[in-house]
């Protein structure tokens, strides 16, 4: 194994979505993550190996409605570092493997928990997705135009920024203190919390009066004309977004607009609806390689907007390995990166007997005990 989490067990009770991510993120980083299935379970994406989300991990089958394999994942799991989760709230507990059983089995795990609402408050037990995390906690509402509804920016700031990435870093968090102070503990990551997190910046412009509640309107969110993405020539967009007024005055200048007295004035709200107008047709002009030629590799914050066919053959992703290919599959390549510990390439999710026999030897059963539960149906 490589990466900084090398020699870190991480067992991860199959599920969908952040839980997953986060089990993707700390094994693109070194930790080894095993990821309990049941068996004949049914996959998102219909093969495993082919879900993105399940890269770099070894799954082993276990059903966890039988008393012997509620046993055989106890055992597991005393041999872990930590374990991820993402039931309602009450599931695990129901099953025997709660918080108070696994801590009492191994005192330094950690035990980290992904839900919607958390494992407490009025919503804790109700049903939800990405989507109705980031509406409670305020987010979704400052998300699209002046004038229109709340756009859904597909499921990156619950289920994945708010709730995977943030499991991720508790659960590395809480590693690092049980291994100074030898004691575990329970992560409890909500993606309402989680996104709430991510929208501290914008919580300091608002109680500074630089942001107000009217989506569409303010200078992040598309209502200033040098922070959004305009349509080009052959119906491609392009993206400016030169805040800082250095970077304003550069864009201004390679767009010929200079000695137009419109634009002398950045920050006046008022003036933006104008601007977008003049910019809009300005940028219809051009095809989006023509700007490209033009605004690339300055200062007037500049990019053109690619689609995912596009994104992974652009120079600049190129020359960085952003993205790489395994088994035929294009799929971004594990980051950040890191100069003492670099990670492995990503595999695609490990089925294979062999692995998952091995690791039940670890953890001290023998080949007559394996032959017993399999035939038994406990593990596959």
């Amino acid at each position: 194994m490589t990466g900084p989490l090398s020699g870190i067990r991480i067992i991860e009770i199959a599920g969908i979505g952040p839980g997953p991510f986060c089990g993707m993120m700390l094994a693109d980083h070194g930790a080894q993550v095993i990821r309990v299935d049941r068996p004949g379970g049914q996959a998102l994406v219909g093969d495993p190996t082919r879900d993105l989300l399940n890269r770099s991990r070894v799954s082993v089958n276990i059903d966890l409605k039988k008393p012997e394999g509620i046993a055989a994942a106890r055992r597991l799991i005393a041999s872990a570092d930590g374990l991820i989760e993402g039931f309602r709230p009450g599931v695990m507990e129901r099953l025997g493997l709660g918080p108070d059983a696994l801590l009492a089995d191994n005192p330094k795990l950690v035990y980290g928990r992904m839900t919607g609402w958390g494992q407490d408050g009025p919503y804790a037990q109700a049903a939800g997705h990405d989507l109705n995390y980031i509406a409670l906690s305020g987010v979704l509402d400052a998300c699209g135009r002046a004038g229109d509804k709340p756009t859904p920016p597909m499921n990156l700031l619950g289920d994945f920024g708010g709730g995977g990435m943030m499991l991720a870093f508790g659960m590395v968090a809480a590693l690092l203190s049980a291994r100074t102070t030898g004691k575990g503990q329970v992560v409890d990551c909500a993606m309402t919390d989680g996104s709430a997190v991510l929208a501290t910046m914008i919580w300091s412009l608002r109680a500074t009066g630089r942001w107000n509640d009217a989506r569409g309107t303010n200078f992040l969110d598309t209502g200033a004309h040098f922070y959004d993405c305009y349509e080009t020539a052959d119906g491609k967009f392009i993206s400016i977004a030169p805040v800082e007024p250095q970077f304003y005055a550069d864009l201004i200048a390679r767009l010929g607009l200079a000695d137009d007295t419109d634009f002398h004035v950045q920050n006046d709200p008022h003036r933006w609806p104008a601007l977008k107008v003049k910019l809009d047709a300005l940028f219809r002009t051009r095809t989006r390689d023509e700007w490209c030629t033009l605004l690339e590799h300055t200062d007037a914050c500049f990019a053109p907007v690619l689609s995912m066919a596009e994104a992974p053959s652009h120079p600049h992703n190129l020359a960085r390995g952003t993205f790489i290919e395994v088994d035929g599959i294009t799929q971004p390549a594990p980051a950040p990166r890191y100069s003492g510990t670099p990670t492995a390439t990503p595999s695609p999710l490990s089925q294979d007997s062999e692995t998952a026999r091995g690791i039940w030897q670890d953890v001290g059963y023998s080949d007559d005990e394996l032959a017993q539960l399999r035939d038994a149906g406990v593990i596959a």
